[in-house]
C-alpha cells in the first residue's frame, strides 16, 4: 500500500523563523497548541480517498512554528510527519519531511488566513513533482490543510487531501 503522508502533511506544514512583521508573527503565534481532527487523502489521482484521523503538536513564537503529528488511516497505517518553514518579508520557505518520496521543498506567501504553497516533490507524484497546499486558519481553533494536484489524465485540478483539524 502506498503512504498518505504526502497528502496528509503536505497539507499540514508551516514552522520556524525569520523577520516577520507584527501581523505575520500574530498570525504564526495564532497556530500554537495541540490540535486534532479528520479528513480524506487520495494518494494518488487515480486511487479512491482514505479517510485519516490526525493529531500534530505547534509549538509557536513571533517568528516561527512547528508542527510535529501522526496522521493513521486504514487503522492499521500510521505515519510521523512534520514541517518547517521559515518566513522573511512575509515569503513563506522550508521543507516537509515525512513523504514517501522524501524531503518536499514548500514555498508561498499568506493572503488573508491562508498561506499558500508550492509543492515540489522529491520524485514525480501523479506525474510531476508538482502541487498546492494551503494552510488555512478558520476561526480561532480550527486549521483546514488542503493539498490540490494535477489528474495527469484529464489535466483538471483534484483535492487529494483534505484534513480539517481542531484545538484540544
Amino acid at each position: 500500500m502506498r503512504s498518505f503522508a504526502p497528502y496528509a502533511f503536505a497539507s499540514c506544514l508551516i514552522v520556524a523563523a525569520g523577520t516577520a512583521h507584527a501581523d505575520e508573527a500574530k498570525f504564526l503565534q495564532s497556530f500554537n497548541g495541540n490540535f486534532a481532527g479528520k479528513g480524506t487523502v487520495q494518494v494518488t489521482t487515480d486511487v479512491p480517498n482514505v479517510s485519516v484521523s490526525c493529531s500534530f503538536k505547534s509549538n509557536a513564537s513571533s517568528t516561527s512554528l512547528s508542527l510535529d503529528g501522526n496522521c493513521r488511516g486504514l487503522v492499521v497505517v500510521s505515519r510521523a510527519i512534520s514541517a518547517k518553514l521559515k518566513v522573511t518579508n512575509a515569503k513563506y520557505s522550508g521543507v516537509y519531511v515525512g513523504s514517501r518520496t522524501g524531503p518536499a521543498q514548500l514555498n508561498g506567501s499568506r493572503s488573508g488566513n491562508a498561506i499558500n504553497l508550492g509543492i515540489r516533490w522529491a520524485k514525480e507524484v501523479n506525474g510531476d513533482q508538482k502541487a498546492r497546499m494551503t494552510v488555512e486558519k478558520r476561526g480561532e481553533n480550527g486549521i483546514r490543510l488542503t493539498v490540490i494536484d494535477t489528474d495527469p489524465k484529464t489535466g483538471k485540478s483534484v483535492v487529494t487531501s483534505k484534513i480539517d483539524l481542531t484545538r484540544t
